[in-house]
């Protein structure tokens, strides 16, 4: 196994690289890069009168001199193949660079949005497994009764309805009518003035609607592989045989099924458990007016902040090619039977 991980690694390396490269190539041919931004601003009176004009189109009788200062400070000044190069030096010492823009180191910037996001994708994470295992087991050792068909349409009903839909609906009318949450944020204004106990009915008082807008549809999925790994189990062989021994329902189906049929449902719990945390909803953070990750990368790709786009972009895929490595090792854990050889 040690083998497998080794070139697992090794392939690691080629894929960052790619991803890496075609992201900066295409970013070379994205119109409105940061200086153009920047001199546009300038020229409207956003950084100043001393800014002057676009680059391009709007660079007209803008000193060469000032145009050049300012590409040496974004270091456009360079040819792109140095750039690239210099990006990658910095990467594998796992220094992200600093925003254009907000004038902050990227690990900074994605330490202060990353609460934001990790509060949000975390209890949506366990809300969901919590809910959709057992729900998925219920429907599985009911399944075709009154009780399958109702839930399953309930699930496929919030899976259908998209989450910023639902989280509209809930501001209107938990957070506009009947005035019984909060319509932003985070926290309360005075939430540094309440007590421990006082916080944390605050902070689940706010997080309550956007967290239900998340969830939905997110454990429908869940819900549903769970159901039909349990009744694929359910119908093999082995399953007749325990029954015809004597075991009970109860020792059949948690000592010998739920092992197995779990097997797709453990497998991809690295990956959901990793993404709660870095997995940002633009649309739920833009809505109930949270800074989180999502709308980080938003306005970074907006306004065209290279360093934060290609420093997280590098980040995720890292953390993301880890934990697919992590979710195929699960595989020898849950399964003996797997065999990377």
């Amino acid at each position: 196994m040690w083998s497998y991980i080794l070139k697992r690694v090794l392939l690691m390396l080629p894929t960052l690289f790619g991803v890496l490269l075609l992201t900066f190539v295409v970013v070379q041919f994205v119109p409105g890069g940061p200086v153009e931004q920047y001199l546009a601003e300038a020229k409207a009176g956003v950084r100043g009168a001393d800014g002057g004009g676009m680059s391009y189109r709007g660079g007209q009788g803008v000193d060469e001199k000032r145009i050049a200062q300012i590409k040496a400070l974004y270091g456009f000044d360079k040819p792109a193949p140095e750039r690239f190069w210099q990006m990658i030096s910095q990467f594998a010492r796992f220094d992200l660079g600093r925003s254009f823009f907000q004038n902050k180191d990227v690990w900074q910037l994605i330490k202060e949005k990353l609460p934001v996001s990790a509060s949000l994708g975390l209890w949506s994470f366990f809300i969901s497994y919590l809910v959709a295992v057992p729900l998925g087991v219920a429907k599985a050792v009911r399944a075709g009764s009154r009780f399958d068909f109702v839930t399953t349409l309930l699930i496929l009903v919030g899976y259908a309805i998209p989450g910023f839909v639902l989280g509209v609906a809930l501001l209107v009318i938990f957070g506009g009518q009947l005035q019984w949450f909060p319509l932003r944020g985070l926290t309360s204004a005075n939430w540094d003035e309440l007590s421990w106990g006082a916080r944390i009915v605050d902070y689940l008082w706010h997080i309550a609607l956007p967290v239900t807008a998340m969830v939905a549809g997110s454990f429908a999925v869940t819900a549903m592989l769970t159901k039909n790994a349990f009744l694929e189990e359910i119908r093999k062989q082995y399953v007749l045989t325990a029954r015809a021994k004597g075991l009970s329902e109860r020792q059949v189906l948690y000592k010998h099924v739920f092992r197995n049929a779990l097997i797709p449902i453990v497998t991809g719990f690295p990956a959901a458990f990793i993404g709660a945390f870095f997995t940002g909803a633009l649309l739920i953070e833009t809505l109930f007016s949270l800074d989180g990750l999502g709308l980080l990368s938003y306005e970074s790709v907006i306004r065209r902040d290279y360093p934060v786009v290609l420093g997280t972009l590098y980040l995720f895929t890292l953390i993301g090619l880890v934990t697919k490595l992590v979710s195929d090792l699960c595989y020898v854990w849950v399964d003996p039977r797997v065999k990377f050889d």
